[in-house]
């Protein structure tokens, strides 16, 4: 009957995955090589004394005398799996420490072997190899910096969006952020995004955007400075979260500044106005909604035309015309110019009726 009584809550604990506590060793490269190294020297000598305190059990087919010399030969030869039969085991002891204690050294030595050198040579050419020809591949990429909350779901929504996940590069500090992008198909990289030759590890210069989202304003902000230092012209989005920081990214170099406790407020002061407002507004900027909100350049033949009269058939809600915002309601809408940025609202394609909304030219857009 307790069983029974068991809360939703307290099944759903025992389903988790196993994550072990862990903290990061701080133990460079040579010191690791040293221990590995250490302790397959401390196996050999520990058979070599076996075999020297047993060496009774030991016979030499040359001259029929075990010395120390033939003991460290016959250890050597007997872990390496060589097996000259000069020297072998003749008595049942001899044997069984063969089998018992030689046999289990043996894989132990010769897996710290092995896994010395796929890790100091093998794992780190391949990761070497595979990065340079992803390297080679980024080209008009997403860098994704920082992978906490917003900007996994930056991702997510990108992807959503169809953007290929072959083309988002995601740098954190984090393996078990960074697993969840790799999950997704992404690139990714475990490095400090504050850092040029990180930067400049990712193609920042190739990039076609930036996302930045640190976690800290201060953090972000360094961030921003240093893809715009080494990016003059790549677009920088960045995520803070004080009001007086705002100030602060944009003078960094941030294009677009996002402040999601200033957007939290703008969609509750908009619920007081009307039920349905910040809903609209939530469907406005997922692509799971029923309509979408598209930044765009001005098509050649809607040049000449009002803003509400789209190729497209959407609704033309503003353009950009050399910086400067203008609303459908202002006579610049009246007539679209060449290089302006038409931001439109259209509805997805599952709520187009036929499913003839967008022709080709519009979907590569």
């Amino acid at each position: 009957m307790a069983r029974a009584h068991t809360k939703p809550e307290q099944r759903r604990v025992g389903k988790r995955r196993f994550a072990p506590l862990r903290r990061a060793v701080n133990l460079p490269v040579w010191g690791d090589l040293f221990i590995r190294l250490g302790l397959a020297v401390f196996l050999i000598f520990l058979v070599v004394m076996i075999h020297w305190f047993d060496r009774d059990g030991l016979v030499d087919n040359l001259d029929g005398h075990v010395s120390f010399l033939d003991v460290i030969y016959f250890t050597m030869i007997s872990i390496t799996t060589t097996g000259f039969g000069d020297i072998a085991p003749i008595s049942d002891r001899a044997r069984l420490v063969e089998a018992v204690i030689v046999t289990p050294v043996r894989f132990a030595v010769l897996f710290i072997f092995v896994g010395t050198a796929y890790n100091f040579l093998i794992k780190r050419s391949w990761e070497k190899f595979r990065m340079a020809r992803i390297q080679d591949q980024l080209s008009n990429h997403v860098v994704v910096l920082g992978f906490g909350i917003s900007g996994s779901e930056a991702v997510s929504e990108l992807i959503e969006r169809g953007t290929d996940p072959a083309q988002i590069v995601v740098m954190d500090t984090s393996e078990d952020r960074l697993e969840q992008a790799e999950a997704l198909g992404c690139n990714v990289i475990e490095a400090d995004a504050s850092r040029d030759e990180n930067l400049q590890a990712v193609r920042i210069t190739e990039a076609q955007t930036v996302l930045v989202s640190a976690g800290r304003d201060d953090s972000s902000i360094l961030i921003v400075l240093t893809v715009r230092h080494l990016a003059p012209k790549v677009p920088i989005s960045v995520v803070v979260r004080a009001a007086d920081n705002e100030l602060l990214a944009r003078q960094a170099g941030a294009d677009n500044v996002i402040n999601p406790v200033r957007f939290t407020g703008l969609l509750l002061a908009g619920s007081a106005r009307g039920a349905h407002i910040a809903d609209y507004l939530g469907d406005l900027a997922s692509v799971t909604g029923r309509v979408q909100l598209v930044e765009r350049e001005v098509l050649p033949e809607e040049i000449g035309k009002p803003l509400s009269q789209l190729a497209t058939g959407g609704r033309g809600m503003r353009i950009y015309r050399n910086g400067v915002a203008c609303g459908f309601w202002q006579h610049e809408a009246e007539c679209l110019q060449a290089g302006d940025i038409v931001v439109e609202i259209k509805p997805t394609e599952e709520d187009v009726p036929d499913g003839n909304y967008l022709d080709e030219d519009e979907e590569a857009i």
